[in-house]
């Protein structure tokens, strides 16, 4: 059983990193080039350590995923075919393509099934006034090589949109280009957030980062200075 790791903190607000780590647990071969571990389809480069710098900024509690997207996906329905994707932005993931359900079961319930039942558990036990989910994206799809990705940060929100509205005028006014719901559409790839947040009524935001600018100490030492004043901020608006 792979569970993810637990900063904990005082603050009434929870930060998630779903997609924090490019590890592959024993016993699993994807089946991929050990440099693919490094690219965006296997880690949201950054937010490891962009989502420790925040936690310790706000002394936040925080979760942190430890286990690549490419073995489980922690931010889709565990039934979702996406959620042990055979590809990923036009790679292959020889591992995954016809993957015995047995086996990929085994995944869900040593993986994605002890992640939610982390964050349940904390948030049971310190319910939170905010969870922010933290994620990066490329700024460019291989698979999608015109599509222009301009936006330094994304705000990701369903139908909840108290602190993704809150956000987006806070980031905003700093004169930043914010993406609302870009890169993706949290209206359809939501799965932490509307799981633990919205179905509980608790106010969320997925913050999307552009990962070329967590590149190194500096580009992680301004969006960490730059988002715990937006969520400040976005804390509160909420009061």
């Amino acid at each position: 059983m792979h569970r993810p790791e637990i900063l904990p903190g005082t603050a009434d607000i929870l930060l998630v990193a779903d997609h924090a780590a490019a590890h592959v647990p024993p016993g699993i071969d994807l089946g991929v080039p050990a440099a693919l571990m490094g690219d965006h389809v296997a880690v949201d480069i950054g937010t490891d350590a962009l989502t420790r710098r925040l936690a310790r900024t706000l002394a936040a509690p925080a979760i942190i995923a430890t286990v690549s997207r490419l073995v489980v996906d922690l931010n889709r329905e565990p039934d979702d075919a996406g959620a042990v994707p055979a590809s990923s932005d036009g790679h292959i993931i020889p591992g995954n393509w016809d993957l015995p359900a047995a086996e990929r079961e085994l995944r869900i319930a040593a993986i994605h099934r002890p992640y939610h039942e982390c964050v349940a558990a904390q948030i049971a036990s310190q319910r939170p006034a905010l969870i922010i989910a933290v994620h990066s994206f490329t700024p460019k799809l291989a698979t999608r090589p015109s599509e222009d990705r301009p936006w330094p940060v994304g705000i990701l929100y369903n139908q909840d949109d108290r602190a993704a509205s809150a956000a987006i005028v806070a980031l905003a006014t700093r004169g930043l280009h914010v993406g609302d719901n870009q890169p993706y559409s949290g209206r359809t790839l939501n799965y932490t957030l509307d799981h633990h947040a919205e179905a509980a009524g608790i106010a969320y935001v997925g913050i999307e980062v552009r990962n070329d600018g967590l590149a190194g100490k500096e580009g992680i030492a301004r969006w960490t200075h730059i988002l715990a004043d937006c969520i400040v901020s976005v804390r509160r608006s909420l009061a």
